[in-house]
């Protein structure tokens, strides 16, 4: 078996997973993780399949080409990537929330201040609500933080940038039942 990596990026439209994952199924992928959503408008799709070796990328990227092209999408193509093994499925402790004023740089700082400790983000969700006259930034991921970090000292990491930011954050232990 080999393992691929699948992105598929195209303006929203009813369908597209539909003709996405049947594609597949006619190349005799098999799903093995996923995530897709609306991002700005467009529907993104990201995959990691695997594939009998023999089946290969060239059948797999010809069938995603057909779905890509009869609905105008800007793209969808299949990687072949190293199998990561199933113990690597993130195991998150801690979720962390910011909002505040949108403007350019929240994700960059909060990110450079999780990487300073080795903190790994498992999910990151970003969007901008509220009202067109008072926009306001939302940010929630899903964090795993190393055994030898407090969470305590992470918090203050990111008071830091709540200041700098001018953002509210909010640090707290994942609710294990929630999952």
């Amino acid at each position: 078996m080999s393992t691929y990596a699948i992105a598929v990026v195209g303006r929203d439209q009813p369908g597209i997973a539909a003709a996405v994952v049947r594609a597949l199924y006619e190349s005799r992928a098999n799903i093995e993780d996923s995530r897709m959503s609306i991002l700005g408008g467009h529907f993104a799709m990201m995959l990691v399949v695997s594939i009998e070796v023999d089946a290969g990328a060239d059948g797999l990227n010809a069938e995603l080409e057909k779905v890509r092209s009869s609905m105008n999408l800007e793209h969808a193509l299949a990687q072949q990537i190293e199998d990561a093994g199933s113990d690597a499925r993130p195991a998150p402790t801690h979720v962390l929330t910011v909002y505040g004023a949108d403007h350019p740089g929240i994700v960059a700082a909060v990110c450079d201040a999780l990487a300073a400790r080795a903190v790994n983000i498992d999910d990151l969700a970003t969007r901008v609500v509220g009202s067109t006259e008072a926009p306001v930034y939302t940010l929630i991921c899903e964090l795993t933080l190393p055994g030898s970090l407090e969470p305590a000292a992470l918090s203050a990491d990111l008071d830091g940038v709540a200041v700098d930011q001018g953002v509210e954050v909010s640090l707290r232990e994942l609710d294990q039942d929630i999952l």
